[in-house]
């Protein structure tokens, strides 16, 4: 039997959560093995593919390492390894597990709001006591990288082992680079977000792995579950407009204003942007056409699918 396609997801929290919802609006349902608590599943009707359920860190790892082919995990996890671009490719942001990864001061430092008010009093602060400002951050590739553009060289990272946002009350750092979803846990240590400190705005993403091996059989199975993942995504924001059609040129002239305006001719209708949809089917019944019904479809399956033409050019 040939190898499976190996896919990763979220083994615990809200985020495995919000994953098994996302794949069930997509009509793709996980049984797990060995109970609530196992850690192997299967997508039911998806053949040829074995679901590994790891934690958020260890999928951006074995994606990273080329031990699973295709994961969901949050961008801020992928991006913080420094070869990330040559080892996985983001297919595509997923709406959820949001958060970002912000440098925050203590609210005390009244004259510091910005990366380069930070710059300057790293700077004083290596004059006056002959030490480096320390940051607390868990995100060492990503904080060296954000204060290099910013031209903060006066600081030293201090590794986080547990609750970052602690550390400047602790003593153990002077500011901190962390994840934060609504900035309440960051407020209520005493810190605020720099006006410019916001790193990366990130979100969970369907990635695939460059450096696993890809056979075609394997291919074929991410093919089948891309191609149901983007036509899901593509009704989300879709709408069908149907109306019994007169071939008078009143009618023709306002499907041909539409069509310009990015509408697509679907068999006896359009296919619209689903925010546009009432205002064109507006659009048409003043034109003396009608009853317009206007629905939205559960899938859309184009031709292309964005997401394997975009992995087998990096991976054939």
């Amino acid at each position: 039997m040939s190898e499976p396609l190996i896919i990763a997801i979220p083994s615990k929290g809200r985020l495995k959560e919000q994953v098994e919802a996302w794949l069930a609006d997509c009509g793709l349902h996980l049984a797990v093995s060995g109970g609530a608590r196992g850690y192997l599943a299967e997508i039911k009707g998806l053949a040829g593919a074995q679901v590994r359920l790891l934690s958020a860190g260890d999928i951006a790892e074995a994606l990273g390492a080329g031990e699973a082919h295709l994961g969901v995990t949050g961008e801020d996890l992928l991006r913080e390894r420094s070869d990330h671009l040559s080892r996985v490719l983001l297919l595509r942001p997923l709406g959820f597990g949001r958060a970002d990864l912000v440098a925050a001061v203590p609210k005390s430092w009244l004259d510091v709001e910005t990366m380069a008010d930070l710059e300057e009093v790293a700077h004083d602060y290596l004059a006056r006591t002959g030490r480096r400002m320390r940051v607390a951050t868990k995100y060492l590739v990503q904080t060296r990288a954000f204060f290099a553009r910013n031209g903060v060289v006066d600081y030293r990272i201090t590794e986080s082992g547990g609750a970052t946002e602690g550390a400047p009350a602790s003593g153990a750092a002077e500011l901190i680079v962390d994840i934060t979803t609504t900035g309440a846990t960051l407020a209520a240590n005493g810190l605020k977000i720099l006006s410019d400190g916001v790193i990366l705005k990130s979100q969970a993403q369907l990635t695939a792995s460059l450096k696993a091996y890809w056979n075609a059989e394997q291919l074929a199975v991410a093919e089948r579950l891309l191609r149901v993942i983007e036509a899901r995504a593509a009704a989300l924001t879709q709408a069908t407009l149907i109306w019994p059609a007169t071939g008078r040129s009143e009618e023709r002239l306002v499907v041909d204003e539409l069509i310009a305006g990015g509408a697509l001719p679907r068999p006896h209708g359009l296919m619209i942007d689903a925010n546009r949809a009432s205002e064109a089917a507006a659009s048409l019944a003043a034109a003396g056409l009608g009853p317009v019904t206007v629905s939205k479809p559960d899938f859309v399956f184009e031709l292309d699918c964005r997401a394997i033409a975009a992995l087998k050019l990096h991976v054939i």
